[in-house]
């Protein structure tokens, strides 16, 4: 077992880890020496991350078990399937990405989480959480039904079991033909402490010591008089079940229970016993669970003591673990999410009715801040976001005023309890998207691109996106007051503008517009913070080519503002509609298809996401790649009126 790696630690000259650019070159390594690898390992991923930011305290949680599975597993043939993925910085290393890990989640770079395209080990991409069960069994069918002699494994981890999906996945594994393995890594962690009847479950098997000491001197008997096998697992099986029956207080162990052999709980961090399990278990006939018992950020002292804050800690000192972080003061702009919390407590003091809930990001949206203050109010209801919709919608049922947050491309799993659970019944659901529009450096699985277009078809929303932090408080004043019915507002990671948004409440009209800048030759209709972009275009293009240039902020995108629309209409031969999200279908269709249907028919240029899945990079890189920064936008405008500067 590997030791914390104390503060201050002269950084080790790796003896194995520089020579290992695959599988089998691990393998060649005597097995009395993988716990060097698995600290040499560690330390790589510390010293990577503390320069290049990315998710730190999972990966070093599942080092031992990483190594442990590329000894034992003939990968790339034998499939592993990491859920979620940011698990996987260890086995990017040890499979031939480590010398190429530096560009990790930068523009060009390798992805943060595995990618089939990437590597031929990444045998599936899994940028959210809950889809390995599936995924994997889906593989180790396959497997079964062409004669492969296949291993199929799926590691489930960092909260992953709270979702729907895995519990799904669970049900078909017990019914399909398949030898799958499914390793829990129970750590107790998401971002955020996983809470719920499950984790609960979980820590009721690990804590019966009567029932492991049993269970230990049973199997090791079995062992030595060569019961553990194939042949004799029924009856094996039978009186395992009756142990955990009688020790664990519970009526049955809920994988024996589907039919799923269940082996552990076992210490994660053993990478010897790992080994020695793997092997045993990998060529048992039928599904099974290893149940592995892990620290998320072990290793390293700090993120021992707070895995949430070193999650994904960004820049940091790994020799003294200072993180490197700017110290905002009252002049920086506050990140729209603490708005919202803020917003949101402020809110809660004035209406007892009012309540949180997000699907496993408390810290990640800021509900924290009315966590701690009114904690009885406030439901982490794990990795689920369609639960989160559906009881966000059951609590509207009764007279509450929920406020349910939940990340733009997340909101994606819950699309069914949208339309069918709240907008169908007209329930006074409040659906805060964060995180929407180009994120940055998770990619395209976590881009939040597409919420506008897949939001708007939907009858009975409303839809609004502020422009800067006054806009959301707004915005969340008015959507909590009666009779507005199910409200999605949206707004992106990162700053505002620092704006006075410390002010009186005003209800905003639903559906209504500002024009923010009156103008002639052209105008412009941008939807949420892209209104800073096109503002800093247009005074650019005004000051180079002496043209009037009049700019709208839509702020709804449903419904639209058709009194607006209409003057644009009549005044205006040229249009330039600005959003960050897909073009297909969101702000710029919406415009067209309503001035097609009033008959207007002005020149309009549509700026925004293309029909294309966006990679990682900076959302500042991004978006000029993307043509959607101002000087982008400003040669698009230069363009369109065919300005002669």
């Amino acid at each position: 077992m590997t030791d914390t790696l104390k503060i201050g630690m002269a950084k080790q000259n790796y003896k194995y880890l520089n020579s290992i650019n695959s599988p089998d070159d691990l393998k060649r390594i005597d097995r009395n020496e993988l716990h060097v690898v698995c600290d040499e390992l560690r330390d790589f991923i510390i010293d990577e991350v503390s320069k290049n930011p990315g998710h730190l305290g999972s990966s070093l949680g599942v080092v031992e078990l990483t190594v442990a599975l590329h000894y034992v597993f003939n990968t790339p043939d034998d499939r592993i399937v990491w859920d979620v993925g940011h698990q996987a910085y260890g086995h990017k290393v040890l499979t031939g990405r480590r010398d190429v890990f530096h560009t990790n989640r930068q523009l060009g770079g390798i992805s943060g989480f595995p990618k089939i395209e990437e590597s031929e080990y990444d045998t599936f991409g899994v940028g959210h959480a809950s889809t390995s069960i599936s995924a994997a069994l889906g593989m180790a069918v396959a497997a079964s039904m062409r004669g492969e002699d296949r291993k199929v494994v799926a590691v489930i981890g960092d909260g992953s079991m709270t979702g729907g999906l895995a519990f799904e996945g669970l049900n078909n594994t017990s019914m399909d033909k398949n030898d799958m393995l499914i390793i829990l890594n129970d750590n107790q962690m998401a971002i955020d402490p996983i809470n719920g009847g499950f984790t609960q479950y979980l820590v009721d098997i690990t804590t019966s010591k009567t029932y492991n000491k049993i269970r230990h001197k049973v199997y090791n008997l079995f062992r030595k008089s060569r019961l553990v096998d194939d042949e004799k697992k029924n009856k094996i099986i039978r009186f395992n079940n009756s142990l955990k029956t009688a020790f664990t207080q519970k009526d049955h162990n809920i994988f024996e229970g589907l039919n799923i052999r269940y082996f552990g709980p076992v210490d994660g961090h053993d990478v010897s016993n790992l080994i020695r399990i793997l092997a045993e278990i990998k060529e048992f006939k039928g599904p099974k669970v290893l149940h592995v018992i892990t620290q998320k950020g072990k290793g390293f002292e700090p993120a021992e003591k707070s895995a949430t804050v070193w999650h994904a800690p960004g820049k940091f000192d790994p020799e003294t673990g200072e993180r490197l972080v700017c110290n905002h003061n009252n002049a920086e702009p506050p990140l729209f999410q603490d708005v919202f919390g803020k917003t949101l407590l402020e809110l809660a003091k004035q209406n007892d009715k009012i309540i949180g809930i997000t699907p496993a990001m408390p810290s990640g949206c800021s509900m924290t801040i009315m966590q701690r203050r009114f904690p009885e109010r406030v439901f982490d209801v794990g990795i689920a976001e369609a639960h989160a919709v559906t009881f966000s919608a059951g609590l509207a049922k009764e007279g509450m005023v929920p406020f349910c947050n939940i990340y733009s491309s997340f909101m994606q799993r819950a699309y069914d309890s949208v339309i069918h659970d709240v907008a169908i019944q007209k329930l006074p659901v409040i659906m805060c998207l964060d995180r929407a529009g180009i994120v940055g450096s998770d990619g395209a699985t976590h881009q939040g691109q597409f919420d506008l277009a897949y939001m708007r078809c939907i009858p009975n929303l409303t839809i609004a996106a502020p422009r800067n932090e006054m806009e959301l408080r707004n915005l969340m004043y008015t959507a909590q007051l009666p009779g507005k019915g199910p409200f999605v507002i949206r707004y992106p990671r990162g700053k505002g503008f620092n704006v006075n948004w410390h002010n009186e409440w005003r209800e905003l009209t639903t559906g209504r517009g500002e024009c923010l800048k009156t103008g002639t030759d052209l105008a412009v209709i941008t939807i949420g913070t892209m209104a800073a972009v096109a503002e800093k275009a247009i005074n650019s293009v005004e000051n180079l080519t002496g043209k009037s240039i009049a700019h709208y902020d839509a702020r709804f995108l449903k419904p639209l503002d058709e009194e607006m629309l209409r003057e644009i209409g009549e005044k205006f031969t040229k249009v330039i509609t600005i959003e960050d999200g897909t073009i297909e279908g969101g702000l710029g269709s919406a415009v067209l298809e309503f001035m097609s249907d009033i008959n207007y028919h002005p020149e309009v240029l549509r700026i925004g996401i293309p029909d294309v899945f966006v990679e990682h990079g900076t959302p500042e890189e991004l978006h000029a790649m993307l043509g959607m920064n101002a000087e982008g936008v400003e040669k698009k405008i230069m363009d369109m009126i065919d300005a002669k500067v």
